[in-house]
């Protein structure tokens, strides 16, 4: 199979997610942080998933990378694009349910509700579900062994690392309203 199939699967879904926040993260900038917990670490994750996002333009853009490629399995591909559509879907859901809640850092901003309902009802970390079937997309449909797995490679340490404090301070912020939604609803997995 052509690898170019994965190359434009890649970008098309990274494009569309790029596309589903913008229009989030202009909303959400204008209601003013009540409690930020960026730190040193929230910034290097930041900084790390931000340049592994654009690995795959690099492996398209020069040759570079051109070494780590392999044949594009067509099974592995359509897993990868499945994984895409799923990821996009559930990114679009949770930033619509989130509203103005959304922050691209841990974050909480004024007149800030604990969002249970729509896809936070099925589970709590919603968008990081979508974020990693994004990267496991892209692993399965980029054919080369670092640009694959190079977003995948960041968002597991990124997740893992987050959300004790994400949760943490949302505990601080709502109390037994959050040990209650947290105790019914998963954290990334329905």
């Amino acid at each position: 199979m052509d690898p170019w199939f994965g190359k434009g699967a890649v970008i098309a879904a990274s494009v569309a997610l790029i596309a589903i926040r913008a229009p989030h993260g202009s909303r959400s900038l204008a209601v003013p942080v009540t409690d930020d917990r960026k730190g040193t670490l929230e910034t290097v994750l930041l900084t790390l998933a931000w340049i592994s996002f654009f690995v795959p333009v690099a492996w398209m853009a020069s040759p570079i990378l051109d070494p780590a490629d392999y044949p594009l399995h067509p099974v592995a591909f359509g897993a990868g694009v499945a994984c895409f559509a799923a990821g996009l879907w559930l990114f679009h859901r949770s930033h619509a349910d989130l509203g103005t809640n959304w922050s691209v850092t841990l974050q909480l901003r004024e007149g800030h509700r604990l969002v249970t309902g729509g896809v936070y009802a099925r589970v709590r970390h919603p968008m990081y579900s979508a974020l990693l079937l994004h990267s496991v997309g892209q692993a399965l449909a980029a054919p080369n062994w670092i640009a694959g797995p190079a977003y995948l490679a960041v968002m597991l340490p990124l997740i893992a690392l987050r959300l004790g404090p994400e949760e943490a301070m949302l505990r601080e912020r709502f109390g037994a309203e959050w040990d209650a939604y947290a105790a019914r609803t998963p954290r990334l997995i329905p």
